[in-house]
């Protein structure tokens, strides 16, 4: 491993992650902050950047390419979408400058795709994770693939050699937090109870009618007599089972192909369960390396051009 040639940074809505890379893309360092946009005043990421982030990872100087909400409208500065079909071209042609001490720093676009209703779907980061994903192992890049990213906005990308075609946003990961926060069914306990997932997987069933469904979460225990502190697990089972079962049709998918879960490795074992329940074959990758690999492409080619 060589020294740093490149500040390389996911920016999100809650955190910072970032890292130095050595000419061939591997890490040298990585650190965290607690940066993220929604903590920032107007003005503020460019004095945190210079301040912080360089001097913490001593990257004063070096090129830098950020992605994530630091692209949008409360981060930095905005990075326009780039509309799907696209490609690692076309999202690198599309990497927006941005003032800063230090030289080359650019920002990743987000993508726009067409919605399930004929509106419009977007995201920030995501983008950046499935093309390093891509460039990990270029046999990906080849005929169709079925991209699924968990989390707070869960994505399910549809690509097809190797470039992004269309891809549904499903709010499982906020709406967990919502109802568990601000709803008959909050609670504090945590959702570690494996049986009461399973319960809420088979609840979940086609995943129609999910406001119906929902108050099951309730009813099976003021009704049923089931441990209250069982419902973080159960709400988390249906919510990911109703997901899972309904989203691939969004997308006009049977439900049956195969699906690359690409995330955090905790959330990605979720979502195991629901796709083994439905016989759904799947693979996880680790997001953290798609996103520098993503990174890292994006800076080589956009330096490039």
């Amino acid at each position: 491993m060589g020294g740093a040639t490149l500040l390389a940074c996911d920016w999100g809505t809650t955190n910072l992650r970032a890292w130095t890379l050595d000419a061939d893309g591997a890490v040298v360092a990585g650190r965290e902050f607690e940066l993220g946009v929604s903590k920032l005043g107007p003005g503020e990421a460019e004095r945190q950047f210079r301040e912080e982030v360089q001097p913490a990872l001593g990257a004063q100087g070096l090129p830098a390419i950020l992605c994530g909400m630091i692209g949008s409208n409360l981060g930095w500065t905005v990075a326009p979408y780039v509309d799907c079909p696209a490609g690692l071209p076309e999202l690198a042609a599309a990497l927006t400058p941005v003032e800063a001490t230090g030289g080359w720093v650019r920002i990743a676009p987000g993508m726009r795709s067409e919605g399930v209703t004929g509106a419009t779907d977007v995201m920030r980061g995501e983008e950046t994770q499935l093309m390093g994903w891509l460039a990990q192992n270029p046999a990906r890049a080849r005929g169709r693939q079925i991209v699924v990213h968990p989390g707070t906005h869960a994505k399910w990308m549809l690509v097809e050699d190797g470039r992004l075609v269309r891809f549904v946003t499903a709010m499982t990961g906020e709406l967990f937090a919502v109802l568990g926060r601000h709803s008959v069914l909050k609670s504090d306990a945590p959702a570690t109870d494996a049986g009461a997932f399973e319960e809420g997987l088979a609840a979940a069933g086609d995943g129609n009618a999910l406001a119906a469904r929902l108050f099951t979460a309730r009813a099976r225990v003021v009704g049923q007599g089931r441990a209250p502190e069982s419902t973080p697990s159960y709400l988390s089972g249906l919510l990911i089972g109703a997901e899972v079962a309904s989203v691939p049709a969004l997308l006009g998918l049977s439900g049956n192909e195969p699906v690359a879960l690409l995330g955090d490795p905790a959330l990605c074992a979720l979502y195991h369960r629901a796709l083994d329940r439905r016989g759904v074959a799947y693979e996880s990758f680790d997001g953290e390396a798609a996103a520098i690999a993503g990174l890292f492409a994006l800076y080589r080619l956009g330096a490039a051009s």
